[in-house]
């Protein structure tokens, strides 16, 4: 019996729909920063030709069966350039996670350093914008850049990232390293005239035993627009790193999000995404646990209404013995919302005494409301302990009639069994202070679903 090298997500795809922007790429790359690298260079132009021979996925291929492109694929976008007018405090203070750390700001994809808060950082850790990076050290991220991406067969949003990449974020820490405040890199879509695209991309090298915590909030101020992000996390031996993200961009974007992580022996990788944003959001995480006594926590939320289409897509690798992992990710839904949940935990032949739990739920507050799930094990190994389910209800007239019967008119009993449902969730976020901005943003769309109601 043969293994697959690769989850289903992220296998070869049968093209339907060009790649937007794909064929602009010859008369973009003398603009993208470090144009002149050949490593780069050549990186970018393999990354175009096989966006361009591949173009996106349909639902024709199996691990995008419930989201449908055809919207995204129809859009006319124009290259995010030149730099937008941008206050971060004329977004609404739901629209960002309070964090109090190291903040990298992006307006289109491009770094604003009037925006951004940029303090004196610890012995061993490096934190630069991509284009700053590029110039001042494009050899030391030759080792890490598109290492995890490039793994891949086949991921056409990958690929088109990369094709474009030009700014973003790069956080090392060398071995032992830890990093003092949390790093907080915002991302804000801003639109004029016409659609635009951008394509941050992310790069965290952590050596032994180093300990960092990463925050993204991802944010619009209207309009329509494509965020196509891809990060690249390394763990080392015992490193540990705290990545949790805010999805609540402009309800007529479009948002396509790929995390690849490599966890190495004694490494902790904790994860959180939060989405409440976009007319069409995947958010895709892929794990693998590469050393021995390696763990990983995936969990997350999604909060949708109106027409919004939610994906999250997770995949954990099970590689080597004595690895373990928890993954938690609930749903709400409301009015024509449609939600995804696509979770596969793999455990390989020699992934003797694997440890993985998988839970999703789903919570659905309108008869027109809609969720697939499609949890899955695929095990190889013989001495292991996994699970995995996944349920889909509605508010049980029971808890509401026992609130009300004790004065809470419906709706605040509604939001309060709400909040409560997610809150399971945000519980399983290893940093219990992080919580606290998730649920501010939480309480904001319960508010706003109230007063709709």
């Amino acid at each position: 019996m043969s293994i697959p090298k690769r989850p289903e997500a992220i296998m070869a795809v049968v093209p339907s729909f060009p790649a937007p922007f794909a064929d602009r790429h010859a008369d973009l790359a003398p603009s993208l920063s470090g144009a002149g690298i050949g490593w780069l260079a050549a990186l970018r132009a393999d990354s175009a030709a096989r966006c361009r021979q591949n173009g996106l996925p349909t639902t024709k291929t199996e691990a995008w069966r419930f989201t449908n492109l055809k919207d995204l694929a129809a859009a006319d976008f124009a290259p995010a350039q030149g730099a937008a007018p941008v206050a971060l405090d004329s977004l609404p203070r739901s629209g960002l996670l309070a964090v109090n750390g190291h903040v990298l700001a992006f307006v289109n994809g491009r770094f604003r350093a009037d925006l951004s808060t940029l303090e004196a950082l610890p012995a061993g850790v490096t934190l630069l914008p991509l284009s700053e990076a590029i110039r001042e050290d494009e050899q030391s991220l030759s080792v890490h850049l598109g290492r995890l991406a490039e793994e891949e067969e086949e991921n056409a949003f990958a690929d088109l990232n990369t094709a474009f990449l030009d700014d973003g974020l790069v956080l090392r820490l060398e071995p032992g390293a830890v990093l003092d405040r949390p790093v907080h890199l915002v991302s804000v879509g801003a639109v004029a005239d016409r659609p635009l695209a951008f394509f941050p991309r992310l790069l965290v090298v952590l050596g032994k035993g180093a300990k960092a915590t990463l925050f993204e909030s991802h944010a619009g101020l209207g309009g329509t627009y494509f965020s196509n992000s891809v990060m690249e996390a390394m763990l080392g031996e015992g490193a540990h790193l705290e990545h949790y993200k805010l999805q609540n961009e402009s309800h007529e974007a479009f948002h396509i999000a790929n995390t690849r992580v490599s966890v190495a022996a004694g490494g902790f990788y904790d994860g959180f995404v939060l989405q409440t944003g976009s007319r069409l959001a995947r958010n895709e995480v892929q794990v693998t646990l590469n050393g021995e006594n390696a763990r990983c926590h995936l969990n997350g939320a999604y909060l949708g209404a109106g027409r919004q289409h939610l994906d999250s897509t997770t995949f954990i690798d099970h590689a080597v013995p004595d690895c373990a992992s928890r993954e938690v990710y609930k749903g709400v839904l409301d009015e024509r919302a449609h939600g995804v949940f696509q979770g596969k935990i793999l455990v390989r032949r020699d992934a003797q005494r694997t440890d993985g739990h998988q839970l999703n739920r789903a919570l659905l507050l309108s008869r027109e409301a809609e969720v697939n799930a499609k949890p899955e094990l695929e095990i190889y190994a013989d001495d292991v302990k996994c699970s995995h389910g996944a349920t889909v209800g509605e508010l049980a007239e029971e808890q509401l009639f026992y609130l009300q019967a004790r004065g809470i008119d419906r709706a605040a009993a509604r939001a309060l069994l709400i909040e409560a449902y997610v809150q399971e969730t945000l519980d399983e976020m290893g940093n219990a202070e992080a919580r606290l901005p998730f649920q501010r943003v939480v309480g904001a769309w319960l508010k706003a679903r109230k007063e709709r109601s």
